[in-house]
């Protein structure tokens, strides 16, 4: 099975600090991988380098082939992005900013038309498709984030925090339609959800101090620790390490 993300030696430091340090790791088609990790890890800062708004100090992303440096606009055409946060234009509604991302994705016409009303209809806003993107909620909101990263059905979808702000019903119909979009996609998640991880996930990796610690299944995960919960094998793996007595 080819990798459609592609990873090696990835690293980036901002002046004295390591945020990722020689993080390595394929995705292939078909495979949901939670990439998890404390704040202040390098979870997000690696999943930036990968979508090509943070430049690695030194090391490689390929998104189906494309560089994401080098080839950098045909690495973008294959990817989904939901940054942290969301970040739209508030005045808009969402009907207009999503047709508005359409458009830079170069769609126009009936085409754009039907991405947008398909998007909508994925991630159920067409209760709100009128309204100013800033009277949203929270999880309306990064449900209009989410909306933009699939207008295009890229091969590859990078979400950081995807039901971040949801309600419980929400975060079941996401990753409902995680699963059902996994099996002709990369996608990585970043997630606080242990929960998400064992509903979605196929693979866990665990990220700290900017280096990855585990990459396994989430059942191979759990038997790392006697009881058997992804939680308390998070906890374990990512605690601060403690200064041996001199």
């Amino acid at each position: 099975m080819s990798a459609l993300i592609e990873i090696a030696g990835l690293t980036k430091r901002f002046g004295a600090f390591t945020a990722v340090d020689n993080v390595s790791f394929d995705v292939a088609r078909g495979e949901v991988l939670g990439f998890l990790g404390p704040n202040g890890a390098g979870k997000s800062t690696t999943m930036k380098m990968l979508a090509g708004f943070v430049t690695p100090t030194s090391g490689t992303a390929r998104i189906c082939g494309h560089d994401v440096r080098s080839h950098s606009v045909q690495a973008r055409r294959e990817l989904g992005y939901l940054p942290e946060g969301a970040p739209t234009y508030p005045e808009m509604s969402v009907l207009g900013f999503l047709q508005f991302c359409g458009r830079l994705r170069g769609f126009s016409g009936r085409e754009l038309r039907e991405r947008v009303d398909h998007a909508v209809a994925l991630t159920t806003l067409g209760g709100v498709r009128l309204q100013p993107v800033e009277t949203l909620s929270k999880g309306f909101k990064r449900r209009v984030g989410l909306a933009q990263a699939l207008l295009h059905d890229p091969a590859v979808l990078v979400l950081d925090e995807p039901t971040d702000g949801l309600d419980p019903n929400q975060k079941h119909g996401v990753r409902e339609l995680i699963r059902q979009m996994a099996p002709s996609k990369a996608i990585v998640i970043s997630t606080h959800i242990l929960e998400e991880v064992d509903a979605v996930c196929t693979r866990a990796i665990v990220i700290a101090n900017g280096r990855i610690v585990a990459d396994a299944t989430p059942a191979e995960l759990a038997k790392r620790h006697p009881s058997g919960k992804l939680d308390d094998v998070f906890r374990a793996m990512t605690a601060p390490k403690t200064a041996e007595a001199a």
